[in-house]
């Protein structure tokens, strides 16, 4: 597995699963866990959730598919912004670790920006730490001008990460916000990685996977992993394509490879607003 380091120097895998919409439907529990389980046992320790997948269903189904293997993973969730004042954050994630039944989250997460101030969803997640019930505090789905309030806000610097939507079909942070991350060592985690699936079906990432074996999937994972500071977590429901997205760790793009990714899928020119699914 490769690795990216958080500011504070702690080292996380840069290829993971999400769980968005899983845990709607209790009659899948079971079968969704089963993919997250088989994830684990190839090695991806990462897993995404959210309080707001499935009204706290995913965080459910997180939960079943470690079971007594807890430790063996890398747990993420995300607190609504109607949560984010310093009691609703606290008691946001009581009841996230009640679902996930873990004495702690190691990565959680502002989902987006809502009506409490950052510096007060700061200190929430600052105490969160302090208690022990979180590891790491980051933010998603906040822009550049977002980065830069919550960077000017007390402990505003310790955040961890920014998850954002990012792929080879959308590009835009390239143009002010990775770098603006890059410079303060904050990786981005890449979400929709596959573009919610169209990616999965365009003919020049067709082409690679012919050249290097593997599938579509496996190229645009392949290429979000080799830049520095980016972890992606796809999603899938369906053990099968658990390891097309692991194979991605042992692919390696050359020059004629990236260049070909460029030109079909440019980077951006000037700056345009933050992609949120």
């Amino acid at each position: 597995m490769k690795h990216v380091s958080l500011p504070g120097g702690e080292k996380i895998p840069a290829l993971g699963l999400g769980t968005w919409r899983m845990g709607e439907n209790a009659e899948l529990l079971q079968s969704e866990a089963d993919v997250l389980r088989h994830g684990l046992d190839r090695g991806l320790q990462l897993i995404d959730t959210a309080e707001m997948y499935g009204e706290g269903g995913a965080e459910l189904v997180v939960a079943e598919a470690l079971g007594k293997r807890r430790d063996d993973a890398y747990i993420v969730s995300k607190a609504y912004p109607h949560n984010a004042s310093y009691d609703g954050v606290i008691a946001a994630c009581e009841r996230s670790l009640g679902r996930l039944q873990t004495d702690r989250i190691d990565l959680y997460l502002l989902h987006w920006r809502g009506q409490y101030p950052l510096d007060e969803t700061v200190s929430g997640f600052e105490r969160l730490k302090t208690d022990g019930k979180i590891r790491d505090w980051g933010v998603s789905n906040l822009d550049a001008d977002d980065m830069d309030e919550l960077l000017g806000v007390r402990d505003g610097r310790k955040c961890a990460v920014d998850q954002v939507l990012y792929n080879l079909s959308d590009r835009g942070i390239e143009w002010d916000l990775k770098p603006k991350l890059a410079d303060n060592s904050i990786p981005v985690m890449a979400y929709c990685p596959l573009g919610e699936g169209r990616l999965l079906r365009d003919a020049s990432l067709a082409t690679l996977a012919d050249r290097h074996g593997c599938t579509p999937a496996s190229i645009a994972l392949a290429w979000l992993i080799a830049q520095q500071h980016t972890i992606a977590i796809p999603k899938t429901s369906r053990v099968e394509r658990i390891d097309p997205i692991v194979s991605a760790l042992d692919i390696e793009l050359d020059d004629d490879d990236l260049a070909l990714l460029d030109h079909e899928f440019p980077a951006p020119d000037g700056p345009s607003a933050l992609s949120i699914v």
